[in-house]
């Protein structure tokens, strides 16, 4: 989930567990998907048994509890901190992401929503969900950020990067990634947004990082989240963390924060034939997203 389940493709490492592997079996696997889906909105699939499996055992090991009912009532007695179901979720999810990624859907962004939403009005916000250690939310910024400057006059933007993670979104704060990470930058936008920290690491620039704010939030609680309406909600590689019930329930709860006219970016193929009486899909080569109609 973001990270909230954050935003891969990427094929899912389990983490480095020393000693025997974790055995769940079926009872046991029921009774753990049922309280992460209950708690926190997680949902996983059978097929991932073996990548909860080293989950559970990652934090068994780092709280130091001896076996999986252990930790397992100690979750449910209310004996932990909310910290600690962060940290878990932090274990059973993908964190992997890039500056820019699919870049269909940045292009239907930058080349189409950004411009015209600044036509009409002075200010462009966006919500980044699931935004992972802030690549996403950073890359929203620079494309809104670089608009505003080829349109000129008195434009602002502001971007809000969600997240369940809270290692992400410390991490996301920051703004350090590796040097590796600037192949999927343009230069134009290195040499504008980026700074080298170290030989391995650069930075995004502060008057950039100062429009982004990141802050936690679980997708279950989205009815009740203190966020503003925006003109962008993009959500991709989020929603594969669902089942399709709940994937329609996030997605009409997203649809409630576009202001009219915003859009709704998801990932290609997380959701099919997915209709709301307020919002249009809109055609874009290689991409899936709505617009707000009211």
């Amino acid at each position: 989930m973001a990270s909230s389940a954050s935003n891969s493709h990427a094929p899912e490492q389990a983490p480095a567990i020393l000693g025997p592997a974790l055995d769940i079996d079926d009872r046991q696997f029921v009774e753990w998907t049922t309280l992460l889906e209950h708690r926190m909105g997680l949902f996983i699939a059978p097929e991932r048994r073996s990548f909860l499996a080293s989950g559970i055992k990652a934090r068994m090991r780092e709280t130091g509890c001896g076996d999986s009912r252990q930790y397992y009532h100690r979750l449910i007695s209310g004996g932990v901190q909310a910290e600690e179901w962060s940290l878990l979720v932090d274990q059973l999810t993908v964190h992997e992401t890039c500056f820019f990624r699919h870049e269909s859907s940045m292009r239907l962004v930058r080349e189409v929503l950004i411009p015209a939403v600044l036509e009409r009005c002075d200010q462009f916000l966006a919500w980044s969900v699931g935004c992972a250690t802030g690549e996403e939310a950073y890359s929203l910024a620079m494309m809104a950020d670089d608009c505003i400057h080829r349109l000129g006059g008195r434009r602002q933007y502001g971007i809000t990067g969600t997240d369940i993670s809270l290692p992400s979104l410390q991490r996301a704060r920051e703004g350090v990634y590796l040097m590796r990470r600037l192949n999927d930058i343009s230069g134009d936008f290195q040499q504008k947004y980026c700074t080298r920290v170290s030989e391995k690491r650069f930075r995004v620039n502060e008057a950039l990082r100062k429009r982004v704010c990141f802050s936690q939030l679980n997708l279950r609680d989205l009815g009740s989240a203190p966020l503003a309406k925006v003109d962008l909600v993009y959500c991709q590689n989020l929603l594969i963390y669902f089942d399709r019930e709940r994937r329609l329930e996030i997605v009409n709860e997203l649809s409630e924060f576009l202001r009219p006219g915003g859009m709704m970016v998801i990932g290609p193929g997380e959701l099919l034939d997915w209709r709301h009486s307020k919002m249009e899909k809109v055609c874009y080569a290689d991409t899936l997203a709505y617009r707000r109609t009211d």
